[in-house]
């Protein structure tokens, strides 16, 4: 058998970048996806589509197939958050320095463009291919088709890029020493959209992602190129007085945007329609280990499914893209066992991680932004920033502008939280930010990272 005959289970973002990498190698490559062709339809992914959000690493990953000014063309730079409180007022919170921006990008459209380029290579696409099983120690895949008896192939090489519930993971399940977590947070979420204006215009800023925070719940709102909004509710399930077991015809939706989305109730004509016709869906993370087993390797949301909160889970498997090709520059396509090893020894660290740095980010985006003091701590951060380049990197600079491993910059993070915590519990912070002793604070940074 052929030791570069190389089968990607999973036609989504991961699978499709994945597949181009590969095939630029020479390898010959074949994708197996569960779902119909639907490149060139127009419809909404089934309403459950949450528009991604690509920043640095996702850009340096598409930069190095010559895929980055394809992209860009579809996508929307939004510079920092823009908060509305529940008496309509906004307050502008930008990401980063000037010009640092994440992009908004359509799933659907994404996807297209990665497939096509994957085809144009040369990979083999297999649709309305869905995966039962995976013989691990055999290598072998047996698939349903519609209308077909089941197939089987072998491969020399099997990549697990199928997304939260891998089939390939499924079966690594079924082998012994195998760890694996699930865990849904309380909250899930449904899409949503405002419409251009009636003269075509986009309802509100392009430039910047809406978010609405209540505490407990909170919508958002990213960009689009045609001049709407995808916006996305999240909501607990049920046990608080707004949750979805609560909404149960389009008075209760009016009563809920009304009393806390006002200004975004007054753009979203289409809402009580959305709101029954889409579906509600869960947030899931998945950890689990080892990800390698007899040249067997799962990546992307296979092997870390990550909640949607710091919109790096594309960008973290855009990532493992980029590691793996940067193994096969050093240990050649030959040696898959030993780059499998060193991919998961390399990123595991990491993309525990992001994915624990998601979950968090929950809790600043639907709590803190509100809060008066956030703008001000994001206001001292950005200063030393400025001041101390070097010595203080805010950690969403860290994780979205940067190419500085996951881990390094949860823990660098969590050394600036403790520090920035103190400054903040001064009860005048609000009055003198500007006039803080910032190399004092340098100072403790220095001391924490010799501890």
């Amino acid at each position: 058998m052929e030791n570069n005959n190389i089968s990607i289970l999973g036609a989504g973002l991961i699978g499709s970048l994945l597949g181009i990498y590969l095939k630029k190698r020479g390898l010959d490559v074949s994708i197996f996806e569960k779902r119909k062709d639907k490149r060139g339809q127009t419809t909404r992914e089934e309403g459950r589509s949450i528009n991604m959000a690509l920043s640095d690493r996702g850009w340096k990953a598409l930069e190095k197939v010559g895929l980055k000014n394809k992209v860009k063309d579809l996508a929307i730079p939004m510079y920092g958050r823009r908060i509305h409180d529940e008496h309509g007022h906004t307050t502008f919170i930008p990401y980063g320095k000037e010009g640092e921006a994440i992009y908004s990008i359509s799933r659907g459209k994404f996807n297209e463009i990665l497939i096509d380029e994957a085809e144009k290579l040369g990979v083999n696409l297999f649709f309305d291919h869905r995966c039962d099983e995976v013989n691990i120690n055999k290598r072998q895949i047996k698939f349903s088709i519609p209308g077909w008896e089941r197939k089987k192939i072998s491969s020399s090489v099997i990549i697990g890029a199928d997304g939260a519930y891998s089939s390939l993971r499924g079966s690594m399940q079924k082998q012994e020493r195998f760890d694996f977590t699930q865990n849904y947070i309380t909250h899930g979420y449904k899409e949503l959209s405002i419409p251009p204006t009636a003269d075509g215009e986009f309802a509100m800023d392009p430039n910047a992602l809406h978010i609405w925070p209540r505490g407990k719940f909170m919508l958002i709102a990213l960009p689009n190129p045609d001049k709407s909004f995808t916006c996305t509710l999240f909501l607990p399930f049920e046990g608080t007085k707004v949750c979805f077991e609560k909404i149960h015809d389009k008075k209760d939706v009016d009563s809920v945007f009304r009393t806390y989305f006002d200004d975004a109730y007054g753009m979203m004509p289409h809402l009580q329609e959305e709101y029954f016709q889409n579906p509600t869906s869960a947030l899931i993370t998945i950890n689990c280990f080892p990800w390698v087993k007899n040249q067997c390797l799962l990546i992307g949301d296979a092997s870390h499914a990550m909640v949607p909160f710091y919109g790096q889970g594309m960008n973290c498997g855009f990532e493992d893209c980029f590691v793996l090709d940067g193994l096969i520059d050093k240990f050649g396509t030959t040696s898959w066992d030993l780059i499998f090893e060193k991919f998961q020894k390399m990123r595991k660290p990491d993309t525990d991680a992001i994915s624990q740095l998601a979950l968090e980010n929950f809790v600043e985006m639907r709590d803190a932004v509100s809060d008066p003091k956030f703008a001000i701590r994001k206001k001292i951060e950005a200063r030393l920033h400025e001041l101390y380049p070097k010595e203080w990197i805010p950690l969403y600079t860290m994780v979205t502008f940067s190419n500085i491993p996951y881990a390094e910059a949860y823990a660098q993070g969590k050394i600036q939280e403790r520090i920035m915590d103190k400054v903040m519990a001064d009860p005048l912070i609000t009055h003198k930010w500007d006039k803080l002793d910032y190399e004092d604070i340098i100072d403790q940074v220095e001391t924490a990272r010799m501890v």
